[in-house]
């Protein structure tokens, strides 16, 4: 996904909690696009003036200023600029507060990083922030995956998949020929979730393996003592 001109969306990631923080710009890095993160509002003003994003991922909860007063602020210069807000789990008054004040849509805490990036994806169409022409299909040999209707098919042959082993394929067909560790793997697609648990790795894969590959030419392989890859058959 790129703006109208070409050029790499502009993202600016606002959260108090620095993990959180880098690991939602390094997913949107993953996207293409050019990101930016703050740690607390005044920054987030500062970092909009400079960046002019064109779309925004806010906390409500800041240490400084809250995200409401930040959304205020910058919407008086980027009166038009997306804002996805972040809330907490169970405070329904933040979500409505932040609606009622101009943000566009929310998640809340714990999210997973396809939801976040969907959502993101949505707001700049309806904004209008990207370009007419961006494709959302991947293609690795005869595997297509459509990113936007959450479509797959191998050889015309239509495949379903769960929402983990469609994000996790969808990491392998961005990285064809790319051999990927578990370490790598878990990072992208699980998050902070299963802390270092490779075997679910392991586990999901057998899942891909057995819907893409089964009974035709394999394109998921094991690289022993260090990931895997996924590319066309030969």
């Amino acid at each position: 996904m790129s703006r109208a001109d070409g050029t790499p969306v502009r993202a600016l990631v606002v959260d108090d909690e620095p993990t959180l923080a880098e690991l939602l710009s390094t997913a949107l890095r993953f996207e293409g696009w050019q990101v930016e993160h703050a740690l607390t509002g005044h920054a987030a003003i500062r970092a909009a003036t400079t960046l002019d994003p064109d779309v925004i991922i806010l906390d409500v909860m800041l240490p400084d200023l809250s995200g409401i007063e930040v959304l205020r602020r910058v919407r008086a210069t980027h009166p038009d600029v997306p804002v996805l807000f972040l809330t907490a789990k169970d405070a329904v008054e933040d979500r409505i507060a932040g609606l009622t004040a101009g943000g566009d849509d929310y998640v809340t805490k714990p999210f997973s990083l396809e939801e976040v990036v969907a959502r993101l994806r949505a707001l700049l169409r309806r904004a209008g922030a990207v370009s007419s022409r961006d494709e959302a299909t991947l293609v690795v040999g005869d595997l297509v995956m459509d990113e936007d209707s959450h479509e797959v098919s191998r050889g015309g042959e239509d495949i379903h998949l769960t929402a983990t082993e469609f994000e996790l394929l969808r990491y392998f067909m961005r990285n064809p020929r790319r051999v990927l560790s578990k370490a790598q793997i878990l990072d992208r697609v699980w998050q902070y979730d299963f802390g270092g648990q490779a075997n679910i790795v392991e586990l999901y894969v057998s899942y891909l393996r057995r819907k893409i590959d089964k009974g035709r030419e394999p394109m998921l392989h094991t690289v022993r003592g260090v990931g895997y890859v996924l590319k066309p058959a030969t």
